[in-house]
């Protein structure tokens, strides 16, 4: 089994359960160590979201944003865009196992285990989303997670941009929609719940994972860790550094690797609470 040719396939795969099968053989496969790792086989730049074939994309401004968790509706989105969110951080965490060559093989075990994880959290959201009369697909999506990961081509951005930049701001995120639904209690918002504290902390494995490698790559290449990554925000997202962010999940940050200094510059104050 070739090792990178095998793993293409099963990330351009458009059917979610045809892609979790092969994955799992593949993980396997993985473990038993009856991979190739050859570095001869040319991997296809992506152009196109798997899930292009059965998704409505749009625009993100112009996604539907659905705020009352007491309702049908608005369970079903809420869910809808967290299956698409762990969806496409399947297809992330993927890639990332893919796309860098001559790495340690720690490196494509812990981003074969994120995948892994994500295709857990895709499960388990889907079957809450069926529960009450969903599916993936019902929902309009955007494509931000798939274009951070079109244009980050080499490991150094990827690993700044994908996990330590828009999957640690999932951990900022999280708290605050577990708060609104707590506040709307009801049998399927606690699954919900329940769902979502197993989400955050695995995820902050998977920003750990980034932290990790992007550090290895700052090192590789001679180059401060905090400047660096501040540099790349301001190329990706111009002004992501600037003002005040209250809501920054410093507990959650700081266990997957971000230092009190570095949180300081990045929530622009002056302690790291």
């Amino acid at each position: 089994m070739n090792y990178f040719r095998d793993l293409e396939e099963i990330l351009l795969t458009i059917n979610p359960k045809e892609k979790f099968r092969k994955f799992d053989c593949f993980y396997k496969e993985f473990f038993n160590e009856n991979i190739d790792f050859s570095n001869n086989y040319e991997i296809m730049p992506l152009e196109e979201p798997s899930y292009k074939s059965f998704m409505k994309i749009v625009l993100p401004k112009n996604v539907k944003i659905r705020k009352y968790f007491d309702t049908k509706e608005g369970k079903g989105s809420l869910l809808h865009t967290i299956a698409h969110i762990e969806y496409s951080a399947i297809d992330l965490a993927l890639d990332a196992a893919l796309r860098f060559k001559n790495l340690p093989k720690e490196y494509y075990k812990d981003w074969l285990e994120v995948a892994s994880d994500e295709i857990r959290h895709f499960l388990m959201i889907e079957e809450i989303m069926e529960k009450i009369g969903y599916k993936y697909g019902d929902f309009e999506v955007h494509t931000n997670l798939f274009e951070a990961m079109k244009k980050t081509t080499n490991l150094l951005e990827r690993m700044a941009i994908v996990p330590r930049y828009l999957e640690a701001n999932g951990l900022d995120q999280n708290p605050k929609i577990m708060k609104k639904l707590e506040s709307n209690p009801d049998e399927i918002n606690n699954e919900i719940l329940k769902a979502l504290n197993i989400i955050l902390e695995e995820e902050v494995d998977h920003v750990y994972k980034g932290d990790k490698w992007f550090k290895y790559a700052c090192e590789k290449e001679n180059l401060d860790v905090e400047n660096t990554y501040l540099e790349l925000l301001e190329k990706y997202y111009p002004g992501s550094t600037q003002g005040k962010k209250p809501d920054m999940n410093f507990e959650a940050r700081k266990k997957a690797g971000f230092s009190c200094d570095e949180l300081k510059r990045l929530a622009n104050k002056e302690e790291c609470l």
